[in-house]
Protein backbone atom coordinates (compact mmCIF):
# COMPACT_ATOMS: atom_id res chain seq x y z
CA UNK A 1 0.00 0.00 0.00
CA UNK A 2 2.57 2.31 0.74
CA UNK A 3 4.10 2.96 -3.03
CA UNK A 4 0.72 3.57 -4.27
CA UNK A 5 0.02 5.75 -1.79
CA UNK A 6 3.28 7.82 -2.48
CA UNK A 7 2.22 7.93 -6.18
CA UNK A 8 -1.11 9.55 -5.84
CA UNK A 9 1.09 12.37 -2.90
CA UNK A 10 3.26 12.88 -5.32
CA UNK A 11 0.83 13.06 -8.35
CA UNK A 12 -1.28 15.59 -6.90
CA UNK A 13 1.31 17.56 -5.34
CA UNK A 14 3.11 18.25 -9.02
CA UNK A 15 0.30 19.65 -10.52
CA UNK A 16 0.60 18.16 -13.98
CA UNK A 17 -0.53 15.77 -16.47
CA UNK A 18 3.00 13.93 -16.67
CA UNK A 19 3.33 14.32 -12.60
CA UNK A 20 6.02 12.15 -10.61
CA UNK A 21 7.41 10.93 -14.31
CA UNK A 22 10.23 9.12 -12.71
CA UNK A 23 8.61 7.61 -9.75
CA UNK A 24 5.28 6.45 -12.00
CA UNK A 25 7.39 3.99 -14.28
CA UNK A 26 8.65 2.19 -10.47
CA UNK A 27 5.41 1.82 -9.07
CA UNK A 28 1.73 1.15 -9.09
CA UNK A 29 -1.37 1.78 -7.40
CA UNK A 30 -2.30 -1.01 -4.59
CA UNK A 31 -3.08 -4.69 -6.22
CA UNK A 32 -6.77 -4.29 -3.75
CA UNK A 33 -7.73 -1.63 -5.17
CA UNK A 34 -8.25 -3.04 -8.89
CA UNK A 35 -8.88 -6.17 -8.02
CA UNK A 36 -5.71 -7.93 -9.25
CA UNK A 37 -3.53 -10.20 -6.45
CA UNK A 38 -0.05 -9.96 -9.32
CA UNK A 39 1.21 -7.25 -9.05
CA UNK A 40 2.43 -7.69 -12.93
CA UNK A 41 -1.25 -7.52 -13.79
CA UNK A 42 -1.73 -3.60 -12.40
CA UNK A 43 -1.36 -1.07 -15.16
CA UNK A 44 -2.21 1.83 -13.19
CA UNK A 45 0.78 3.65 -11.38
CA UNK A 46 -0.65 7.22 -10.49
CA UNK A 47 -4.20 9.31 -9.72
CA UNK A 48 -4.23 13.27 -9.06
CA UNK A 49 -8.46 14.35 -9.18
CA UNK A 50 -8.70 17.44 -11.40
CA UNK A 51 -11.59 18.70 -9.88
CA UNK A 52 -14.66 17.02 -8.04
CA UNK A 53 -15.47 14.49 -10.98
CA UNK A 54 -12.54 14.66 -12.88
CA UNK A 55 -9.39 12.61 -12.80
CA UNK A 56 -6.07 12.46 -14.34
CA UNK A 57 -4.24 8.91 -14.05
CA UNK A 58 -1.09 7.72 -15.18
CA UNK A 59 -0.45 3.96 -16.20
CA UNK A 60 1.91 1.75 -18.16
CA UNK A 61 1.97 -1.38 -20.41
CA UNK A 62 4.76 -3.68 -20.51
CA UNK A 63 6.45 -3.91 -24.05
CA UNK A 64 5.50 -8.22 -23.63
CA UNK A 65 2.79 -9.49 -21.65
CA UNK A 66 1.79 -13.26 -21.06
CA UNK A 67 -1.74 -13.07 -22.05
CA UNK A 68 -2.30 -9.67 -23.80
CA UNK A 69 0.42 -10.07 -26.70
CA UNK A 70 -0.97 -8.49 -29.73
CA UNK A 71 0.15 -9.05 -33.33
CA UNK A 72 2.86 -7.74 -35.74
CA UNK A 73 4.67 -5.91 -32.66
CA UNK A 74 1.29 -3.93 -31.40
CA UNK A 75 -0.34 -3.96 -27.95
CA UNK A 76 -2.71 -6.17 -28.03
CA UNK A 77 -6.53 -4.14 -27.98
CA UNK A 78 -7.89 -5.59 -25.16
CA UNK A 79 -5.55 -3.86 -23.29
CA UNK A 80 -7.59 -1.14 -23.41
CA UNK A 81 -10.87 -3.06 -21.61
CA UNK A 82 -8.52 -3.89 -18.68
CA UNK A 83 -6.87 -0.74 -17.84
CA UNK A 84 -10.74 1.16 -18.36
CA UNK A 85 -11.84 -1.93 -15.38
CA UNK A 86 -9.36 -1.34 -13.39
CA UNK A 87 -9.50 2.52 -13.43
CA UNK A 88 -13.10 2.23 -12.47
CA UNK A 89 -12.36 -0.30 -9.84
CA UNK A 90 -9.86 2.01 -8.41
CA UNK A 91 -11.55 5.28 -8.71
CA UNK A 92 -14.11 3.85 -6.72
CA UNK A 93 -11.99 2.49 -3.66
CA UNK A 94 -9.55 5.42 -3.29
CA UNK A 95 -11.41 8.64 -4.33
CA UNK A 96 -15.18 7.84 -4.79
CA UNK A 97 -15.68 6.41 -0.65
CA UNK A 98 -16.47 2.74 -1.79
CA UNK A 99 -14.90 0.58 0.45
CA UNK A 100 -12.35 -2.44 -0.11
CA UNK A 101 -14.49 -5.67 0.12
CA UNK A 102 -17.47 -4.19 -1.49
CA UNK A 103 -18.22 -5.69 -5.33
CA UNK A 104 -19.18 -4.57 -8.53
CA UNK A 105 -21.43 -5.67 -11.44
CA UNK A 106 -20.42 -4.23 -14.41
CA UNK A 107 -23.17 -2.96 -16.70
CA UNK A 108 -21.55 -1.67 -19.88
CA UNK A 109 -18.04 -1.41 -21.22
CA UNK A 110 -17.21 -0.11 -24.38
CA UNK A 111 -14.06 1.26 -26.63
CA UNK A 112 -12.66 2.06 -29.44
CA UNK A 113 -8.65 2.26 -30.45
CA UNK A 114 -6.16 3.29 -32.66
CA UNK A 115 -4.43 0.18 -34.18
CA UNK A 116 -1.51 2.80 -35.33
CA UNK A 117 -1.12 3.98 -31.44
CA UNK A 118 -0.66 0.46 -30.05
CA UNK A 119 2.95 -0.06 -31.35
CA UNK A 120 5.24 -1.54 -29.02
CA UNK A 121 8.18 0.81 -28.61
CA UNK A 122 11.79 0.43 -27.34
CA UNK A 123 10.33 0.94 -23.80
CA UNK A 124 6.90 0.40 -21.90
CA UNK A 125 4.54 2.00 -22.75
CA UNK A 126 3.42 5.44 -20.39
CA UNK A 127 0.02 5.86 -20.52
CA UNK A 128 -2.26 9.68 -19.33
CA UNK A 129 -5.57 8.73 -18.60
CA UNK A 130 -8.65 11.25 -18.31
CA UNK A 131 -11.55 10.30 -16.81
CA UNK A 132 -14.78 11.61 -16.31
CA UNK A 133 -17.23 10.77 -13.17
CA UNK A 134 -20.12 12.79 -13.41
CA UNK A 135 -22.55 10.22 -13.58
CA UNK A 136 -22.70 8.97 -9.82
CA UNK A 137 -25.41 7.68 -8.42
CA UNK A 138 -25.71 8.13 -4.70
CA UNK A 139 -28.20 6.37 -2.12
CA UNK A 140 -27.41 8.69 0.76
CA UNK A 141 -23.65 9.26 0.99
CA UNK A 142 -23.27 5.34 -0.39
CA UNK A 143 -22.17 5.24 -3.89
CA UNK A 144 -24.69 2.48 -6.16
CA UNK A 145 -23.72 3.24 -9.66
CA UNK A 146 -21.52 4.80 -11.41
CA UNK A 147 -20.10 5.53 -15.09
CA UNK A 148 -17.09 6.97 -16.59
CA UNK A 149 -15.92 8.71 -19.70
CA UNK A 150 -12.16 7.81 -20.41
CA UNK A 151 -9.51 8.84 -22.50
CA UNK A 152 -6.41 7.21 -22.97
CA UNK A 153 -3.32 9.09 -24.67
CA UNK A 154 0.35 8.10 -25.11
CA UNK A 155 2.60 11.06 -25.40
CA UNK A 156 -0.06 13.26 -26.16
CA UNK A 157 -2.01 11.58 -28.37
CA UNK A 158 -5.51 9.81 -28.22
CA UNK A 159 -4.41 5.92 -28.53
CA UNK A 160 -8.12 5.09 -27.21
CA UNK A 161 -11.25 6.23 -25.75
CA UNK A 162 -14.26 4.52 -23.83
CA UNK A 163 -16.84 4.19 -21.10
CA UNK A 164 -17.41 2.06 -18.29
CA UNK A 165 -20.28 1.41 -16.15
CA UNK A 166 -20.50 -0.40 -12.82
CA UNK A 167 -23.18 -1.32 -9.88
CA UNK A 168 -21.42 -1.11 -6.73
CA UNK A 169 -22.81 -3.82 -3.91
CA UNK A 170 -21.94 -3.92 -0.50
CA UNK A 171 -21.05 -7.70 1.09
CA UNK A 172 -24.16 -8.12 2.21
CA UNK A 173 -26.28 -7.18 -0.97
CA UNK A 174 -23.71 -9.38 -2.74
CA UNK A 175 -24.30 -12.18 -0.85
CA UNK A 176 -27.97 -12.46 -1.32
CA UNK A 177 -27.79 -11.46 -4.65
CA UNK A 178 -25.30 -14.53 -5.28
CA UNK A 179 -26.96 -16.81 -2.50
CA UNK A 180 -25.54 -20.48 -3.40
CA UNK A 181 -23.26 -20.54 -6.09
CA UNK A 182 -20.10 -23.54 -7.13
CA UNK A 183 -17.27 -22.50 -6.04
CA UNK A 184 -14.80 -23.38 -8.39
CA UNK A 185 -14.71 -23.68 -12.77
CA UNK A 186 -14.09 -27.51 -13.98
CA UNK A 187 -11.09 -27.51 -15.38
CA UNK A 188 -10.69 -26.75 -18.68
CA UNK A 189 -11.45 -29.17 -21.51
CA UNK A 190 -9.01 -29.60 -24.58
CA UNK A 191 -10.15 -27.97 -27.54
CA UNK A 192 -10.71 -29.60 -30.75
CA UNK A 193 -9.60 -27.00 -32.67
CA UNK A 194 -5.58 -25.05 -33.20
CA UNK A 195 -5.68 -22.09 -30.68
CA UNK A 196 -4.53 -20.15 -34.07
CA UNK A 197 -8.51 -20.56 -35.18
CA UNK A 198 -9.74 -18.44 -32.32
CA UNK A 199 -6.41 -15.63 -32.99
CA UNK A 200 -4.38 -17.80 -30.16
CA UNK A 201 -0.93 -19.36 -30.06
CA UNK A 202 -1.29 -21.00 -26.84
CA UNK A 203 -3.87 -23.77 -25.83
CA UNK A 204 -4.30 -22.65 -22.91
CA UNK A 205 -5.34 -18.93 -23.74
CA UNK A 206 -7.99 -20.58 -25.60
CA UNK A 207 -11.66 -20.02 -23.73
CA UNK A 208 -13.79 -21.96 -26.29
CA UNK A 209 -14.36 -24.93 -26.91
CA UNK A 210 -16.65 -26.03 -30.49
CA UNK A 211 -20.62 -27.64 -30.47
CA UNK A 212 -22.32 -28.75 -32.75
CA UNK A 213 -23.51 -25.51 -34.42
CA UNK A 214 -21.71 -23.36 -36.36
CA UNK A 215 -21.20 -19.85 -35.04
CA UNK A 216 -21.76 -21.17 -31.82
CA UNK A 217 -19.41 -22.48 -28.97
CA UNK A 218 -19.21 -23.92 -25.32
CA UNK A 219 -17.49 -21.38 -22.99
CA UNK A 220 -14.21 -23.12 -21.99
CA UNK A 221 -11.29 -21.14 -19.73
CA UNK A 222 -8.93 -22.55 -17.96
CA UNK A 223 -9.54 -21.96 -14.40
CA UNK A 224 -5.86 -21.95 -13.58
CA UNK A 225 -4.93 -19.03 -16.10
CA UNK A 226 -2.55 -16.87 -14.32
CA UNK A 227 -4.32 -13.80 -16.21
CA UNK A 228 -7.60 -14.59 -16.33
CA UNK A 229 -8.25 -16.06 -13.39
CA UNK A 230 -5.27 -14.21 -11.25
CA UNK A 231 -7.48 -13.43 -8.47
CA UNK A 232 -10.19 -16.04 -7.21
CA UNK A 233 -14.17 -15.17 -7.68
CA UNK A 234 -17.50 -17.06 -7.42
CA UNK A 235 -18.17 -16.49 -11.35
CA UNK A 236 -16.82 -16.17 -15.00
CA UNK A 237 -14.70 -12.77 -14.83
CA UNK A 238 -16.06 -10.14 -17.06
CA UNK A 239 -12.62 -10.21 -19.01
CA UNK A 240 -13.09 -14.00 -19.85
CA UNK A 241 -16.25 -12.08 -21.66
CA UNK A 242 -14.76 -10.14 -23.51
CA UNK A 243 -12.46 -12.77 -24.57
CA UNK A 244 -14.08 -15.17 -25.49
CA UNK A 245 -16.32 -11.90 -27.98
CA UNK A 246 -13.14 -11.49 -29.80
CA UNK A 247 -12.09 -15.21 -30.27
CA UNK A 248 -16.12 -16.27 -31.54
CA UNK A 249 -15.20 -13.22 -33.66
CA UNK A 250 -11.68 -14.85 -35.33
CA UNK A 251 -13.60 -18.33 -35.18
CA UNK A 252 -15.83 -16.89 -38.07
CA UNK A 253 -12.91 -16.13 -40.49
CA UNK A 254 -11.14 -18.67 -43.12
CA UNK A 255 -7.81 -20.04 -41.88
CA UNK A 256 -5.85 -17.84 -43.95
CA UNK A 257 -7.35 -14.83 -42.72
CA UNK A 258 -6.22 -12.82 -38.66
CA UNK A 259 -8.78 -10.47 -37.19
CA UNK A 260 -7.65 -7.37 -35.64
CA UNK A 261 -9.70 -5.87 -32.89
CA UNK A 262 -10.51 -2.03 -33.09
CA UNK A 263 -13.73 -1.66 -31.42
CA UNK A 264 -16.19 -3.51 -28.63
CA UNK A 265 -19.23 -2.39 -27.54
CA UNK A 266 -20.57 -4.93 -23.99
CA UNK A 267 -23.80 -5.36 -22.26
CA UNK A 268 -23.94 -7.12 -19.47
CA UNK A 269 -27.03 -8.77 -17.91
CA UNK A 270 -26.00 -11.19 -15.31
CA UNK A 271 -22.64 -12.76 -13.94
CA UNK A 272 -21.63 -15.92 -16.09
CA UNK A 273 -21.95 -19.05 -12.92
CA UNK A 274 -18.97 -21.76 -12.53
CA UNK A 275 -20.87 -25.58 -13.52
CA UNK A 276 -22.88 -24.99 -15.59
CA UNK A 277 -22.48 -24.49 -20.16
CA UNK A 278 -22.27 -20.59 -21.30
CA UNK A 279 -22.98 -20.42 -24.97
CA UNK A 280 -20.97 -18.19 -27.08
CA UNK A 281 -22.90 -17.11 -30.16
CA UNK A 282 -21.58 -14.85 -33.12
CA UNK A 283 -23.54 -13.59 -35.95
CA UNK A 284 -21.86 -11.14 -38.84
CA UNK A 285 -23.59 -7.75 -39.18
CA UNK A 286 -25.00 -7.21 -42.27
CA UNK A 287 -23.33 -4.18 -44.91
CA UNK A 288 -19.56 -5.41 -44.09
CA UNK A 289 -16.69 -3.85 -45.92
CA UNK A 290 -14.14 -6.43 -47.71
CA UNK A 291 -11.43 -5.62 -45.12
CA UNK A 292 -13.17 -4.91 -42.11
CA UNK A 293 -16.03 -7.19 -39.64
CA UNK A 294 -18.41 -6.10 -37.74
CA UNK A 295 -19.96 -9.32 -35.27
CA UNK A 296 -22.86 -9.44 -33.00
CA UNK A 297 -21.97 -11.93 -29.67
CA UNK A 298 -24.54 -13.30 -27.62
CA UNK A 299 -23.28 -14.74 -24.55
CA UNK A 300 -26.43 -17.51 -22.69
CA UNK A 301 -26.88 -19.70 -19.79
CA UNK A 302 -29.33 -21.52 -18.73
CA UNK A 303 -32.01 -19.96 -21.30
CA UNK A 304 -30.67 -16.56 -20.02
CA UNK A 305 -28.40 -13.88 -21.80
CA UNK A 306 -25.57 -13.33 -19.77
CA UNK A 307 -23.86 -10.58 -22.01
CA UNK A 308 -24.06 -8.74 -26.16
CA UNK A 309 -21.11 -7.55 -27.25
CA UNK A 310 -20.81 -5.32 -30.78
CA UNK A 311 -16.96 -6.72 -31.56
CA UNK A 312 -15.44 -4.70 -35.00
CA UNK A 313 -12.04 -4.78 -36.35
CA UNK A 314 -10.00 -5.04 -39.31
CA UNK A 315 -9.53 -8.65 -42.09
CA UNK A 316 -6.01 -9.37 -43.45
CA UNK A 317 -4.65 -12.37 -45.09
CA UNK A 318 -1.98 -14.30 -42.96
Amino acid sequence: MASGAATQDADRSAGGEHASAASHRTTTVPSEYVHRSSMAEVFLTGCRRTSDTRFTLTGQWPRAHAFFNGPDGRHDPLLTAETMKQVALYLAHAELGVPLGHRFMPCDLSFTVDPDELAIGAAPSDLVIEADGADLMRKGSRLVEFGLDLTVRREGRVLATGTVRFVCLSPGAYHRLRGTTPATLPAQRPSEMPPSAFGRGLPRDVVLASSDHPGRWRLNPDPDHPVLFDIGDDHIPSMVLLESARQATCGLLAADRAFTLTGMSTEFHSYAEFGRPCWIEAAPLLAQEADTMSVLITGSQDGRRVFGSQVSGTVTRR
